[in-house]
């Protein structure tokens, strides 16, 4: 049976994820802070490290799916140290070091890495300055790595959701809209990332989108 590691994986489009990967033949093992597999809070790079070490003392990983993500959209300048550190250690540090301590089991199982990106690493949004130099990161550190590993046939995707439907928002100004073909849901994703694994071809970067677009703005 071949063996996945997710993070983000109590809601959203990582528990998507997992469900879809689980009715196809994956063990699959969450990671998040709670109710998950491998409890662990993602900005905490010692215990990480600890966990995912120990974890692969046993196992071998097939697939790796960075999924885990927060969003903070205000002026820079309003934002709080505390909150710039956060958001890169969640939405890029996290993954690449995830990348860096699975890599050799990886390599051993001709695995796949995806990374859930965003719409917002493809384009500029005003209020996402450091939003969007994460998932940039993201996205080019997977575009990257990918000529990197080519040769050992570890294959990697980087997928761009457009806005969808989960509790990322519950904490924001603004949600998608309630309309239909304006936002996507957690199993859109979850169907890409199976199409994605399946593919006889290395699907190095694919961007999924609502019909159309339109946000609500919260009282």
């Amino acid at each position: 049976m071949k063996i996945a590691l997710v993070t983000g994986a109590s809601s959203g489009i990582g528990q998507a994820i997992c469900n879809t990967l689980r009715k196809n033949g994956y063990k699959v093992y969450g990671i998040s802070r709670n109710r998950s597999d491998i409890i662990c809070d993602l900005r905490d790079t010692k215990s990480l490290n600890i966990k995912i070490k120990e974890f692969l003392k046993n196992s071998d990983v097939n697939l790796l799916v960075n999924c885990a993500g927060i969003g903070i959209f205000t002026q820079h300048e309003d934002l709080k140290i505390e909150q710039i550190e956060t958001l890169i250690d969640v939405n890029l540090k996290a993954p690449i070091i995830l990348t860096n301590l699975c890599l050799k089991s990886l390599k051993k199982t001709k695995g796949h890495i995806i990374n859930v990106s965003s719409i917002e690493a493809t384009r500029h949004s005003k209020f996402s300055a450091l939003y969007t130099a994460t998932k940039s990161g993201l996205r080019d550190f997977s575009l990257t790595l990918f000529e990197e590993l080519r040769k050992a046939e570890v294959k990697i995707t980087n997928i761009n959701p457009d806005i969808t439907k989960t509790p990322f928002f519950d904490k924001l100004n603004f949600e998608p809209s309630k309309k239909e073909n304006t936002h996507l849901n957690p199993e859109d994703i979850a169907k890409t990332v199976l199409h994605v694994i399946q593919s006889p071809f290395a699907v190095t970067d694919i961007t999924v989108r609502a019909k159309k677009f339109e946000i609500v703005k919260k009282r």
